[in-house]
């Protein structure tokens, strides 16, 4: 269990140091291609559009090739896209060729990130407590590390090809090693046969007991039930009106997090005067906070519960925000990103423990609300860099609001619900 637990943890890790790394360096991206914040939207809505295509499809994926497999294929290609965006960005100088390692980046993480929270989702019910901050907690820690080396590598101007270089292959290396001690297995396939003796659910190592079809009264005597295959486990997932606001939930709070990863150093820069390298150190207070909030977070759900906690983030986030928007001078700024970082630190970790509370559609229930919330970490940076275009960087950032008082109000849906068994009238 300890070595699976530490698999776990890594790959969150590395998927943190890889976020990190481009996201330190996007000032430096932007001046080696001189690209204004409309620019830098674009750029980035080439791996939003990636990252949609993979993130949509994250579930059957996750299913068929089992997390294991996800996450070393994920990684691998996340290491590939940050070495060509380097390379793209140092010495071809062409933006075409960082829209294409932003592609391969956006293709990689998205399925990778869905795979590591079903990992976890499995974890957690092993363990029978809350770790999901933990995980997510190990994220944030990655990013602590990469922004604090990309401040450095910044400072001293380290070409952004040798670090990309070097964080590609730390990235990879950990992940694939990581995943020897993955526990979470493929879902059986929907060819799998029962004798009508037999009971009406099957045990799967990742997800539980899997539901399956019982025959209808028009069906022929002797039939025998058929497990939910893959695709109807996913549909049932995306027709449940709990887990689809669970993902608007947690939309808001996954945007906050979101903007301040994509948009904190440029803002800082632009809005507030500040150099690239302390753009880079801001970014770092973002994450430092909500690394601090997320390994505080399994202490403060277990006393206080899902929904006081997801208001209390909500709120905080809000707060925030908007005092870093209207911050007078730089070192308030640097207070509000702090405040920032801890309301948007347990949006996302406590949305995937909301949607896995029942074992039976645990694995494609976390897939949907995963692609809900990485909606806005795709989606919501580049549009954010065309609002940037026309209010500035700082007001644009004001966008984020009207969501998270969205998910102020959602975070009833939070609260712990018991598994329960699929009805026959689901399952058909």
């Amino acid at each position: 269990m300890s070595r699976w637990r530490v698999a776990v943890l890594a790959s969150y890790a590395a998927s943190g140091i890889a976020f990190a790394t481009w996201v330190s360096r996007l000032p430096a991206i932007r001046d080696g291609l001189d690209l204004t914040p409309g620019g830098i939207g674009l750029l980035l809505m080439c791996m939003t559009v990636a990252s949609f295509v993979s993130i949509s499809a994250s579930g059957l994926i996750v299913l068929r090739l089992g997390p294991k497999l996800t996450t070393r294929i994920g990684s691998s290609m996340v290491g590939a896209g940050l070495v060509i965006v380097g390379i793209g960005t140092s010495i071809a100088a062409n933006p075409l060729v960082v829209a294409a390692g932003l592609v391969v980046l956006g293709l990689g993480t998205a399925s990778w990130n869905t795979a590591s929270n079903v990992e976890g989702a499995a974890l957690e019910r092993a363990l029978e407590r809350h770790i999901m901050p933990h995980l997510h907690g190990a994220f944030s820690l990655g990013t602590v590390a990469a922004a604090g080396f990309g401040a450095w590598a910044a400072a001293v101007q380290i070409p952004v090809v040798w670090h990309f270089l070097m964080s590609g292959l730390v990235v990879t290396a950990s992940v694939v090693a990581a995943g020897f001690w993955f526990r979470a297995e493929k879902t059986a396939q929907a060819t799998t046969t029962f004798r009508p003796s037999e009971t009406d659910t099957f045990q799967d190592p990742s997800t539980g007991p899997l539901p399956v079809i019982t025959p209808g009264p028009d069906a022929g005597e002797g039939s025998t039930p058929a497990p939910l295959d893959n695709k109807r486990l996913v549909a049932l997932a995306w027709r449940d009106r709990r887990t689809l606001l669970i993902g608007v939930l947690v939309l808001g709070l996954a945007l906050a997090e979101g903007a301040a990863g994509d948009w904190v150093a440029l803002a800082l820069a632009d809005g507030h005067g500040q150099s690239d390298a302390a753009g880079a150190v801001g970014y770092g207070v973002f994450v430092t906070f909500m690394t601090i909030g997320r390994f505080t977070g399994a202490v403060i759900l277990d006393r206080f519960g899902r929904v006081l906690v997801m208001r209390w983030c909500s709120a905080t986030a809000v707060v925030g925000l908007a005092l870093f928007v209207f911050s007078p001078v730089p070192w308030l700024a640097f207070v509000a990103l702090a405040v920032w970082g801890l309301g948007a630190s347990l949006g996302f970790p406590v949305g995937m423990s909301a949607a896995a509370d029942d074992p039976v559609h645990a694995a494609a229930r976390v897939s949907v609300v995963s692609t809900i919330g990485y909606g806005a970490f795709l989606c919501g940076p580049p549009l954010l860099g065309l609002l940037a275009e026309h209010f500035g960087i700082l007001h644009s950032l004001l966008a984020p609001l009207v969501l998270l008082v969205v998910s102020f109000f959602l975070a009833p849906l939070a609260g712990k619900k018991k598994a329960s068994s699929v009805e026959p009238s689901q399952a058909r």
